[in-house]
Order: C-alpha cells, then sequence, then structure tokens
C-alpha cells in the first residue's frame, strides 16, 4: 500500500538519523539499504515502533510511497548516485521527485537536473549539515535543482530543520540546477576556514601565551560567551578538558597533527580559481591542511631549519584578547569572501541566490552555525545588492575595532616564527581590498615587455589596450588580451 511520505536510501548514520527525525515529526519513511540486513536492523532497533517501513527491493520502496513519489539518497557522492539513479528510473514516473542529500559536486548536481528533467523527473539536490547530531535533530538543509519539486519537500524539510530563535527553519529553496550543492560546498570551505583559524588561535594560545589545556578551555568558553559564540568554538572547549581514561593525559595532546579532508574545501578553492575570485583563507585553510599531512617531512626538517623559539613577556590577558580579535576579523574576511564566491556563481550559472536566507539556513543545525551569521542576513536585507560584506557598516565598525589586535597577533607570529596562514592571509585580502592602487601596474608592464599582452591605462578608457615597444626591438605587434 502506497502510504509513506518520502523514501530514503542509505542507512548510514545520517540516513537513520534522518530518517527517525522525520518519522519523529509524524511522516512515514520507506527505507532502504543494499544490504536487507541493515534494513531489518535498523526497522526492528532504533526504528522500532516508529513510522518506519522497511523495503528490501527498490521496487517494493518506490511502490510504497505516495505520489508524487520523494526519493532521497544519502549514499557517496560520484557514480554511486548516478547508478543509484539509474536503478531507481524503471519504477519512477513523471512528476516524481529524487533528491541526493549527499556531498556531491555541484556540476553533477547541474547534470542531473538537466538529464533527468528530460525524463520527466524532477531531481533536487540538498547540501545537509549539521553532522549524525543535526541529522538526527534538526540539521541545516540547503537543496536546490527542479522548483517544481520544493512545493512537496517543503513540509518534510521545514519541519525537519533546525529552527533559529523566532522557530524560522533553517532551510529554504536555494536555486536552480545545482545551487543547492554549491551553498553547501561553500559551506564547507567556511568550515574549513573556521577550523583552522581557531587552530591558529590555539598554538598561538599555547606556545607564545604559554597556556595550559584547562586555560585554553576556559578561555574558548569565555569567547563562546560572546561575539565569537559558535558551535565549533562551544566544541573546543569541550576538547581541551577531555582526558583519555587510559593514560590519564589529554586526548587532543595524543592526536597526531596530520589533518584529513574530503575534498569539499578543494573543490570550492577550485570554483575560486576558475570565476578568478580572491577566496585565499579557505586556500590556506586547505593547503595548511596539506602541509600538515606531510608530518614525516616536517619532522626531518625541523631539525634542519631553525628559526626563532617561541617566547612571550608581555601582558598575556592582552594577548588572549589580540588573539581573540584577530581570529573574529579574520573569520569575518572569510565568510565575505564566500559570499563573494556564490555572488560570482550566481552570475556565472544564472542563479537567483538569496543571500540573507543562505546566512539564515546557516544559524542552525550547520557546523558553522554562529550567532555573528545574524549580521549577514542583516546586511543582505539592507542591501541585497551588497558586493562585499566588508563594505556593510556593521562589517566595517568591527574591522576597525579589531584590526590593531589582529596586527598585533600577525606580527607577533612573523617575528615568533609561528605559522598563522590563514589569519594572516585574511589581513592581507583585507589591505588588498582596501588598497586604492596595487603594484599590478608594474605586473602588467612585466607581461606586455616579456610577451607583448598590453595593458589599460589610467588617462584612457577602460577597456582600451595598449602595448609598448619596451627595447626599440619588439615591433608594434601585441597579443590579444583576454582573461583566464
Amino acid at each position: 500500500m502506497a502510504n509513506a511520505d518520502i523514501g530514503l536510501i542509505g542507512l548510514a548514520v545520517m540516513g537513520e538519523n534522518l530518517v527517525l527525525n522525520m518519522a519523529n515529526h509524524g511522516f512515514t519513511v520507506a527505507v532502504y539499504n543494499r544490504t536487507s540486513d541493515k534494513v531489518d536492523a535498523f526497522v526492528n532497533g532504533r526504528g522500532a515502533g516508529k513510522s518506519v517501513v522497511g523495503c528490501h527491493t527498490l521496487e517494493q520502496l518506490c511502490q510504497s510511497l505516495k505520489r508524487p513519489r520523494k526519493v532521497m539518497m544519502m549514499v557517496r557522492a560520484g557514480d554511486a548516485v548516478d547508478s543509484l539513479i539509474d536503478q531507481l528510473l524503471p519504477y519512477l514516473e513523471p512528476g516524481d521527485i529524487v533528491i541526493d542529500g549527499g556531498n556531491s559536486h555541484y556540476p553533477d548536481s547541474n547534470r542531473r537536473t538537466e538529464a533527468l528533467a528530460d525524463k520527466g523527473i524532477l531531481f533536487v539536490g540538498a547540501g545537509i549539515s549539521g553532522g549524525e547530531e543535526g541529522a538526527l535533530n534538526g540539521p541545516s538543509i540547503m537543496p536546490g535543482g527542479a522548483s517544481d519539486a520544493w512545493p512537496s519537500l517543503q513540509p518534510i524539510f521545514q519541519n525537519i530543520a533546525a529552527k533559529v530563535e523566532d522557530g524560522t527553519p533553517c532551510c529554504d529553496w536555494v536555486g536552480d540546477a545545482g545551487s543547492g550543492h554549491f551553498v553547501k560546498m561553500v559551506h564547507n570551505g567556511i568550515e574549513y576556514g573556521d577550523m583552522q583559524l581557531i587552530c591558529e588561535a590555539y598554538q598561538l594560545l599555547k606556545e607564545v601565551g604559554g597556556l595550559s589545556n584547562d586555560e585554553l578551555a576556559q578561555v574558548f568558553a569565555d569567547w563562546d560567551k560572546g561575539e565569537l559564540n559558535s558551535f565549533l568554538i562551544e566544541i573546543t572547549s569541550e576538547i581541551f578538558k577531555k582526558k583519555d581514561e587510559e593514560t590519564g593525559k589529554h586526548v587532543v595532546d595524543l592526536i597526531l597533527d596530520a589533518a584529513g579532508q574530503k575534498g569539499t574545501g578543494k573543490w570550492t578553492v577550485n570554483v575560486a580559481l576558475d570565476l578568478a575570485k580572491p577566496v585565499t583563507l579557505i586556500g590556506e585553510a586547505v593547503f595548511a591542511r596539506c602541509l600538515s599531512a606531510e608530518k614525516q617531512e616536517r619532522t626531518a626538517a625541523s631539525k634542519i631549519l631553525k628559526g626563532p623559539k617561541p617566547s612571550f613577556d608581555g601582558d598575556r590577558a592582552a594577548f588572549v584578547n589580540h588573539v581573540r580579535d584577530a581570529l573574529y576579523a579574520a573569520k569575518l574576511v572569510s565568510y565575505a569572501q564566500g559570499f563573494v564566491l556564490m555572488r560570482a556563481a550566481a552570475q556565472e550559472f544564472k542563479w537567483r541566490l538569496n543571500y540573507g536566507a543562505i546566512a539564515l539556513m546557516w544559524r542552525g543545525g550547520c557546523i558553522i552555525r554562529s550567532k555573528f551569521l545574524g549580521k549577514i542576513k542583516d546586511a543582505f536585507d539592507q542591501n541585497s545588492e551588497l558586493s562585499n560584506l566588508l563594505l556593510d557598516p556593521w562589517f566595517t565598525e568591527t574591522l576597525q575595532r579589531t584590526q590593531g589586535g589582529w596586527r598585533e597577533v600577525v606580527s607577533k607570529a612573523a617575528l615568533l616564527g609561528i605559522p598563522v596562514p590563514a589569519i594572516s592571509s585574511a589581513l592581507a585580502y583585507f589591505d588588498g581590498y582596501r588598497t586604492e592602487r596595487l603594484p599590478a601596474n608594474l605586473l602588467q608592464a612585466q607581461r606586455d615587455f616579456f610577451g607583448a599582452h598590453t595593458y589599460e591605462r589610467l588617462d584612457k578608457p577602460r577597456g582600451e589596450f595598449f602595448h609598448t615597444n619596451w627595447t626599440g626591438r619588439g615591433g608594434t605587434t601585441a597579443s590579444t588580451s583576454y582573461v583566464a
């Protein structure tokens, strides 16, 4: 009997928790996993007594769904998604909805939206953030694709999503094609940046300030009560408290300093390069993970390459406050860069993105949830055409207030040999963005000298290009001007 509101395929941790979340909100969910034992174990275990229908075949799953059928896939991104769609198609009909809730790359979602539209099937790429706890208790959901699917999905997605203080769900329609997964990709890139900034603050406080783990836990707990309030700051405080039961040592001190990554940060940087947008902080965060992974080489290099030994004899409380200001200022730059990238993508792909709504979607449920995201929504509510968040009055005033400590920290780190690639790259971006005349005039002269690449002139209209015969031997032929 077709009585299930939605079907979900893939009963790993995220899939299971999303099913329970839906069932807890009054929806009947049909579930399928390629291993039938997993289905039975879930239905008779965590799903026992709930409105969950176990299915052993895709045909059975589709037969159990109300029309239009809504099938959500929670499987590994890539070929597995395409293979599963191919297996589903024989049991679907025009008007049915296929949702990819995994971390798929947005070009794949662009392609799938178009390909399934040709078959009359509505495809939705839904970015989901919040981890297993968010999936169970309320994630941030970023759906995009075939807009005709949204009326059917809205009641389910907005019911199960996290809510902000006034009850607004952290879920809304993002836009066409792969826009949902693009926004989730940028979210993950910003997440890379936030985590790297926190790690740099940790190293400064520990190696320069000399703070113990207990003191670090307190500092981060105090920061979480103020303008830095966020999920990542909160859990960082908890991490510094945790001790290993076997050794009695702090767990954080036992963890190898070699970071992993799944690729979404790299995707963000690659897209930024394609769209010629300087998303420098996320780039540095990705490369910092890459450098950390070279543990063996770094250990060998540490015995050969010498620099200053960190020491500090100043006001420690003042230094902690400077680090807080540097972390906050750099965080503002990171988010500004992320929204610049989304604006560029919207122009490139003809998407109509609501940037204030995106900030609201990130206010709760997701990994980068923080109090400060409300300021982003306010900025776009006041000016929907804002080209860069740094130009919003609140951002401008906050950076003015914090940049003194920010500069102190970057200077101190350089003098003491502490790597702070994300904090320092954010400052370089800020200084570059606020500089009316950069040295790119010399760069253009160099390009024209060796390659006749031409240049524009200050005393001529934009769009007119010129070439100089720098040596008297180069002739007047110039290269075609273009931007890669």
